[in-house]
């Protein structure tokens, strides 16, 4: 994704909280909040399954090929599903703390994310190899690793390439685990140097930007083992008849999480206006100019529509939509906010009416909301191109997976790059053209 590490001082966030009259959260209460968050997802596992299926479960997804769309909850069942994305969440933390990183809007997202995608395609056996990576790349270039952890976080993209060499390959067990994962730890070590290069491809406005990088790469593999006639095909497995009971459970970590925003910011709205106003352009860290409290508050009104939409067009609760619901949530703290974001959805809802595609179908749902990945366009441009964007990119999303054969994870960061590095220029010629009030984008 289109972020950084580039870290504002911490105290002075604090001075300024203290100043405007919002409560300053320390590092042990966000830290705290994510183990609370991690460990619910492990608790949870057990009301649903017992500890033989929670076992069973984990270990089939550990050993699954994990590429587009695995729901887990289908493959396994929703305690292993449950227990990998708790297990995933306090990895994560781990790494975050043991580089001593503090955690900002970014780093929030990044957990968001992988929290999101344990319930579809991330796993512990492959997310490991490409952390592994990412970190021989820092070593190699004799810089700290902590400057590339986001990255790595992100760079899970790319687990099911690990999946995919591991156990569909029909090799040997020990062969396709070594192979694997070496694969992986290649693929971790370019993410970092391609991440890079391509935010001016699409000029920052595409939020994914590793998803657009993981798309790159996956597309590179899938070359060449269709160049050796092996081809991976994408998949479709996916769960239904769930609603409720995710439901419950969605709308009351956001409700906790409106009251704990709503407690930091002295109990109002004060700043969000403020807030609303930012594009959201290369992930705007929310937490830096409208702190913690706010960003808070942002991410779980992103939660509410997002969990909304989907129960609203007739769509389930599976495994890619509640990563999809929580990949929106998360970057409520970098870049999204519900005046960027429902142009978006707008977009791609007014795009299903025009195609062929299943309006309420999960393929469709996921398109919508990962969609928000173009969210800056429409807080830099306005509803209306946001609204282009979106149905653009239902056109899009939809076909370009056969591409890294399901082995990106971020399937909508890849389509949104395209989209962005081709509507950019566009909508900056249109207001050069025309004169429409906007300063083109670089000038």
């Amino acid at each position: 994704m289109f972020l950084d590490l580039n870290k504002k001082n911490h105290s002075k966030n604090q001075q300024i909280s203290s100043s405007d009259g919002r409560k300053v959260v320390s590092e042990g209460a966000k830290t705290a909040f994510f183990l609370f968050f991690g460990l619910l997802f492990i608790l949870l596992a057990f009301v649903y399954n017992t500890t033989y299926e929670i076992w069973t479960g984990f270990n089939k997804i550990l050993s699954s090929p994990a590429n587009l769309l695995t729901d887990y909850i289908q493959l396994a069942n929703i305690g292993a599903t449950m227990m990998n994305a708790g297990v995933m969440i306090l990895i994560s933390l781990g790494l975050i703390k043991a580089n001593d990183l503090k955690i900002d809007g970014k780093l929030m997202a990044a957990i968001f994310t992988v929290a999101g995608f344990s319930f579809f395609g991330k796993n512990l056996f492959n997310s490991i190899p490409i952390t592994i990576g990412v970190f021989l790349f820092a070593k190699m270039n004799r810089k700290p690793f902590k400057d590339f952890a986001l990255q790595a976080l992100f760079g899970t993209a790319l687990g099911p390439l690990v999946s995919e060499f591991s156990f569909n390959l029909g090799l040997p067990v020990w062969q396709g685990l070594v192979l694997g994962v070496l694969m992986g730890i290649f693929a971790g070590f370019i993410i970092p140097p391609l991440a890079t290069s391509f935010p001016g491809f699409h000029h920052g406005f595409n939020l994914y930007n590793i998803g657009f990088t993981a798309g790159i790469t996956g597309m590179l593999f899938m070359a060449i083992l269709r160049s050796m006639g092996i081809d991976v095909k994408t998949i479709y497995v996916i769960s239904s008849g769930n609603n409720i009971s995710f439901s419950i459970i969605l709308y009351s970590i956001f409700a906790v999480m409106l009251l704990i925003g709503f407690y930091l910011n002295n109990w109002s709205f004060r700043g969000y206006r403020k807030l609303l106003e930012e594009s959201g352009r290369g992930g705007t860290d929310f937490t830096e100019i409208s702190g913690y409290g706010l960003t808070v508050i942002n991410m779980a009104l992103l939660g509410f529509i997002a969990t909304s939409y989907v129960l609203v067009i007739g769509g389930e609760l599976n495994g890619p939509t509640i990563g999809g619901i929580l990949t929106v949530v998360g970057f409520g703290s970098a870049g999204k906010h519900i005046k960027n974001v429902i142009p978006i959805i707008i977009g791609v809802l007014i795009a299903k009416l025009l195609n062929i595609y299943e309006y309420n179908s999960t393929s469709a749902i996921l398109a919508a909301l990962f969609g928000t990945t173009l969210a800056p366009i429409a807080g830099r441009y306005g509803a209306i191109s946001g609204i282009i964007a979106g149905v653009l990119h239902m056109a899009v999303t939809m076909n370009i997976s056969y591409l890294h054969g399901g082995m990106n994870l971020y399937n909508n960061g890849f389509s949104g790059g395209f989209i962005a590095a081709a509507l950019i220029p566009f909508l900056n010629s249109l207001i050069k053209s025309f004169k429409l009030g906007l300063v083109p984008d670089g000038e």
